[in-house]
């Protein structure tokens, strides 16, 4: 596959790739609410994308990356970042990504074109299901605590009465 070389230099570049991408975060108004997830968990997070990128996108089956992506968004729900917020760092991640391969792929002839192409229409199919599926973890545990606040105000109520 063409597109392995340029996922090769991405995970060959992860920590420099994760450094930039965290401050860049951190640094944008737009993901402030993630100062809520603790610095070394949202640096190993970003460092798991880029150095195991190839994991990601070749072999992991749909399910698996369902199961990890609705486990994230849940966690985000519960630490109470907003998720215009947490979306925003999906999306600055994808962007990261696709600029360094823009920047770094080197396509001199239509071979190293096509595999820049592929490798950029792989990485839309991942990021797109990422969000999809942090959405559904996000909506399933806001739902859950939404249920036991009401829970607990009935019981409180019932206590009361």
């Amino acid at each position: 596959m063409l597109a392995g070389r340029l996922v090769r230099l991405i995970e060959k570049n992860s920590e420099k790739l994760a450094h930039e991408l965290s401050e860049k975060v951190w640094n944008s108004p737009r993901c402030s609410d993630l100062r809520k997830v603790p610095p070394d968990e949202l640096q190993a997070r970003t460092r798991e994308i880029y150095q195991n990128l190839n994991n990601w996108l070749m072999d992991m089956t749909e399910t698996e990356i369902e199961r990890r992506y609705i486990e994230l968004g849940a966690r985000r729900a519960a630490q109470g970042v907003a998720y215009s917020h947490f979306l925003w760092a999906i999306t600055a991640t994808r962007e990261h990504m696709t600029a360094f391969v823009q920047r770094e792929g080197f396509s001199d002839t239509p071979m190293q074109l096509q595999g820049e192409l592929e490798l950029m229409h792989i990485l839309a199919q991942f990021f797109d299901r990422a969000l999809y599926f942090t959405a559904m973890g996000y909506e399933q545990e806001r739902a859950r605590i939404g249920t036991n606040l009401r829970r607990r105000r009935e019981d409180h109520q019932t206590v009361h009465v």
